[in-house]
């Protein structure tokens, strides 16, 4: 709005001496031509009822109006009152999974690139809610407070990196314990987890963090990222992770943990194999839905609009200018209407 209101003063600011300039080539022309088939001598009876005056008159109301016009357009505030805001939103926790694994490539460019691309459009989507950030591998631990500053997630969320957390694994348990952590006070309904990852939970069981959220009413959302059939994890030395034995390791989605812990939850699974994630939509139809609460209140002040008045004065100088005759009343002319009454 504000780029279309600056973009359209600019214009009404170019136009004004175009029309100027209009105007004065119109009248030097007028004059010009006037000369041309009327002698000089002979102009004030044949044009003697046509002011000149009233001619340039008008034409400075005209350019006084569109003077008012793009005032009023350019919005000028004066004088201010406060406000109360208030934003209402839910509070969001997403939890991405740091583990090696996430470095498989049957997700383009890997599972964690485009995990992190993911999310900053799951953020885009954000209307004023608060989000926080959680990063797990055999542990997990706070990245990112609840906030609602978009700028500070999202660098908290370009931090994250495999090896940011030392103890590798997949701790499902401790990102879900983690995320109900990271909320204030107990009241679910407007609490939900985004938890982003390729399944295989290499820690333990998940089953009682899974219990815990859902009797807090904690709505669960599982992404899982990669495919059933799996893919080997390279190595930056080269190479792909051998287990203990010595046998290559091939990473495969474990949707089935993941979609139950969705079901017992009351939240949603959703796959996210192909170059689509679909974040932005599992929010729009799903988490955007829930019940939300207030979460912020200030006082803002709002400064008055006061484009009524030029443009009022607009419409007056427009007015004037077409009641304006250019034509005046001569002596003869009035003479000859006395005679007829």
């Amino acid at each position: 709005m504000m780029q279309w209101r600056a973009f359209a003063a600019l214009f009404a600011l170019v136009l004004l001496p175009l029309l100027a300039t209009f105007f004065v080539w119109a009248f030097t022309r007028r004059e010009r031509d006037l000369a041309r088939f009327i002698e000089a001598a002979l102009q004030p009876i044949v044009v003697a009822d046509i002011d000149p005056r009233r001619r340039r008159l008008r034409a400075l109301l005209v350019l006084a109006a569109v003077a008012c016009l793009v005032f009023a357009i350019a919005g000028p505030m004066w004088g201010f009152h406060w406000q109360e805001v208030r934003s209402e939103g839910i509070d969001l926790v997403v939890a991405i999974d740091t583990s090696k694994s996430m470095l498989a490539s049957d997700v383009t460019p890997n599972r964690l690139t485009r995990a992190k691309l993911a999310v900053h459009d799951l953020a885009n989507e954000l209307r004023g809610d608060r989000v926080a950030l959680v990063a797990f591998a055999g542990t997990a631990f706070l990245q990112c407070p609840l906030t609602l500053d978009r700028a500070a997630f999202r660098e908290s969320l370009d931090a994250i990196n495999v090896g940011i957390i030392p103890r590798g694994g997949t701790n499902i348990s401790g990102a879900i314990e983690a995320s109900l952590a990271a909320f204030e006070g107990r009241q679910g309904s407007h609490q939900a987890v985004v938890l982003i990852t390729d399944g295989e939970a290499l820690e333990g069981t998940a089953a009682d963090a899974v219990k815990l959220a859902a009797e807090r009413g904690v709505r669960v959302f599982t992404v899982g990222i990669g495919t059933v059939e799996g893919e080997l994890i390279p190595m930056e030395s080269g190479g792909y992770l051998k287990d203990r034995k010595g046998q290559v390791v091939k990473s495969r989605l474990d949707e089935a943990g993941l979609q139950k812990i969705a079901i017992d939850t009351g939240g949603v699974y959703l796959h996210a194999g192909g170059a689509d994630f679909g974040l932005a939509e599992l929010y729009r139809e799903h988490i955007a839905t829930m019940e939300k609460r207030e979460l912020e209140s200030r006082m803002e002040k709002r400064y008055e609009h006061r484009y009524q008045i030029p443009l009022l004065l607009a419409l007056v100088l427009l007015v004037a200018e077409a009641l304006l005759a250019e034509r005046r009343r001569t002596g003869a002319a009035a003479g000859g209407r006395t005679e007829a009454r």
